[in-house]
This record gives structure tokens, C-alpha cells and sequence, in this order.
């Protein structure tokens, strides 16, 4: 069975002006255990005291949700993160070339010395603990490198391997696809008699971090990582809503508590200062909002001649917007909603005018406004025919 793995506390504080206070991170992590988070990677214990501090307090608070850590292949930072008490622990290191040569200054043998010398440490401290390891920008590394430390940290005890798309570099439907190459890593893998789970981690600079990320799903992958708002390095990776809903509408994989997802985006978009964009795919205020007279005209009779997804799934409502490009089956509709029904045709029409007049000045009507412009143009209409007797 797929699992998601969030990393809105590690990944997410990547983002450039971004942190979390130790008890916003605990209520963030409470907010994804109740959804029904696989696995919540909480920080890098060694980066500062006060992420070490939330990691602990986490990871021992008895959530349901595998709780994580992030650390460098250096034994200083594992025994932090297993003084944390986490289940889970991602360690990373790069074994392309470029950065052997330029930035490690040591060969890959050397390299993968290391890796394993830390995974067996980590096992021989706990058993139980599932390791994942990761060759940081997997994809592009050199593959012959990424399989030789792959099986090599495989063999020294790693559970996972995950495959890092670092830079946004994978293109659909391209020669450097996603779903390529998750196939030909785990049929590589499987050769050399090693079949771990396989993650995904997959950043967003070209915009295609989701449609990557189901491409490896499609593959074989099992771990998939994302974030609150895709919030992490420069672009952001995969947006934790947008992949929950995909994974539930159309692979029909219906584990997680979607209904949950807007109180925990509210709150995170409140405490890291990134604001929801209205256009935003499924959590954005537009997202279920229909504004074209056409569209709110058929969208009235029937919400699936422009949805493809119910605001149900999400316990969101669907609304329609009323502005200069509304038409009288939208005033009508919000009419209905606010259970007006005392206003004959005429002054319907009076009322739409007076709306398409303050759209055209960039204001959308509020639901509750309404009934001030309607009683406006109640006495706006007596008053005419009174100056007229």
C-alpha cells in the first residue's frame, strides 16, 4: 500500500523565511497524524537545539503516524536523532561524481564507506528503526553510482531508498521520465538481490513535481513525499492536498481524512506567512468557485458540467462568484441561498446591473453583501416611481 510521507517540518522550514515555533510543529504534526499521515518527517535534530527539542517532544506525544528524522551521514547527527526516540530516519548523501570530486574530495568506495558505516550504526542502536537513504539528486548522478551505494546501503540495513529528484529535473514524456526510471532502478535492484521500498522526493522548479511523483507511483514507487502548500526549497515539492486528493478521486486509495486538510493548510499558511493563492489547485478560495454566467447557469443545474471534483470530498462548498461576469443565474442562485424571494423580475435585473457595476470597478459580492445592494435597489426603485407620480 502507497504511503505519504509530509515533510512540511523539515523540507517545509527550508523555505526561505519560513519557521515554525516548537508548538506550532506539534500541533502541525497533531493536525497530520488525525488525517492519516503515513509518515511525518519532523526535522534535523542536528541543524539547531529548538529542532531537536520538537523532534523529541513529537516523536514521543504517541501519534499514530511513523515519526521521522533528517540526518547527514555522520554518526554525531544519528545519535541525536535516535535520542529523539524517532522510528523512522532519512539519511542522505550524493554520489555524483561532480560533488565526489568538488565538494566530498573523496571517492565513491570512500563515499559509500561512509554511508554504510552509519546505516549499521543506526541499526545496531535500533533494530527496529527503518532507515531510508537517499543519493541526494539521484537523478542526476551518475546511475552506475546510484546503484552501487544503493545495494550497498540495502545490504548494510537501509528499508528504503529514495530516489531525489533535487533540482526539478525530470519531464514527462521525455528521455529523463520518471517512470523510467523507477523501473529500471528497481529492476537493477532486484539483479542484485536487494528490493527495498522505494520514495520519491520530487521538487517543482519546472512545475511538474506532482505529475512526476505519480509517475513513479505508477512505477512502483511506495513512498511518496510532500508538503503543506509544497512549501521547501526554491520551487516548493509536491503540494500534500493536491496529491492526497489525486491519490483518492482517481487511484481510489481513500485512507486519509481529507475533510481535515483546510484547517491544517489555514493554519500553516497563518504560522509560515505563505498565503493560499486563490487560484491555488484544491485549496485555494477560487477552487470551487464558479463565476461565468454560462458556468454558474449549467454549474446551478448540475455541478459536474464544470467539476471534476466535488467540494464535498473536502467538506468545502462550492460558491459562485458574483461580478461583471455574472449572470442572472447566478444573482438568482445567491438569492436562494439567502432565502430571498420576495424580488419580482425587474428588480432582479436592477439588482445584477448594480452588481456587474461594482465588478467592473475589481470587487467580487460577497454572499452577505448582497442583501444590502438588494435593499438599495428596493427603495432606489420606490423612490424612482415616486419622483415619476
Amino acid at each position: 500500500m502507497l504511503q505519504v510521507l509530509d515533510t512540511t517540518l523539515r523540507e517545509g522550514e527550508q523555505t526561505p523565511g519560513v519557521y515554525f515555533d516548537r508548538h506550532i510543529k506539534l500541533a502541525i504534526a497533531r493536525m497530520l497524524n488525525e488525517i492519516g499521515i503515513d509518515i511525518i518527517e519532523t526535522g534535523h535534530p542536528a541543524v539547531t537545539s529548538e529542532i531537536y527539542d520538537s523532534v523529541k517532544t513529537i516523536a514521543n506525544s504517541g501519534f499514530n503516524s511513523i515519526i521521522g528524522a533528517h540526518s547527514r551521514s555522520i554518526k554525531s547527527d544519528v545519535d541525536l536523532a535516535l535520542d529523539c526516540k524517532v522510528d523512522f530516519l532519512g539519511i542522505f548523501y550524493c554520489v555524483s561524481d561532480e560533488r565526489l570530486d568538488t565538494v566530498f574530495k573523496k571517492d565513491l568506495s570512500s563515499a559509500i564507506e561512509q554511508i554504510t558505516d552509519v546505516i549499521k550504526f543506526a541499526k545496531s542502536e535500533n533494530p527496529n528503526l527503518l532507515i531510508r537513504y537517499t543519493p541526494e539528486d539521484t537523478v542526476r548522478s551518475q546511475f552506475e553510482n546510484v546503484i552501487t551505494a544503493a545495494v550497498a546501503a540495502v545490504k548494510a540495513g537501509a528499508d528504503i531508498i529514495s530516489v531525489a529528484d533535487t533540482t526539478g529535473y525530470m519531464v514527462p514524456g521525455t528521455d529523463r521520465n520518471m517512470f523510467d526510471y523507477i523501473k529500471k532502478l528497481k529492476n537493477q535492484l532486484s539483479k542484485n538481490g536487494c528490493n527495498p521500498k522505494i520514495a520519491v522526493h520530487c521538487h517543482n522548479d519546472r512545475g511538474f513535481a506532482l505529475a512526476n511523483a505519480l509517475d513513479a507511483f505508477r512505477a512502483g514507487a511506495e513512498i511518496i513525499d510532500a508538503s503543506v502548500l509544497g512549501l521547501g526549497e526554491r520551487a516548493g515539492i509536491v503540494d500534500l492536498a493536491q496529491l492526497l486528493v489525486v491519490l483518492s478521486a482517481d487511484y481510489g486509495i481513500n485512507k486519509w481524512d481529507l475533510k481535515k486538510l483546510d484547517e491544517l493548510y489555514q493554519f500553516v499558511s497563518r504560522h509560515s506567512g505563505v498565503p493560499i493563492p486563490v487560484n491555488y489547485p484544491v485549496m485555494g478560495k477560487n477552487a470551487f468557485t464558479h463565476c461565468a454566467g454560462v458556468h454558474t447557469h449549467a454549474a446551478a443545474v448540475n455541478p459536474t458540467h464544470y467539476e471534476s471534483l466535488s467540494p464535498e470530498l473536502l467538506g468545502k462548498e462550492r460558491h459562485f462568484s458574483l461580478d461583471h461576469m455574472s449572470g442572472i443565474a447566478s444573482l438568482k442562485y445567491a438569492l436562494h441561498l439567502l432565502k430571498i424571494d420576495d424580488v419580482d423580475n425587474e428588480l432582479q435585473y436592477d439588482i445584477l446591473k448594480e452588481v456587474k457595476s461594482l465588478g467592473q470597478k475589481g470587487k467580487v459580492v460577497e454572499l452577505n453583501e448582497l442583501p444590502h445592494i438588494v435593499e438599495f435597489s428596493k427603495q432606489n426603485k420606490k423612490h424612482n416611481l415616486t419622483k415619476i407620480k
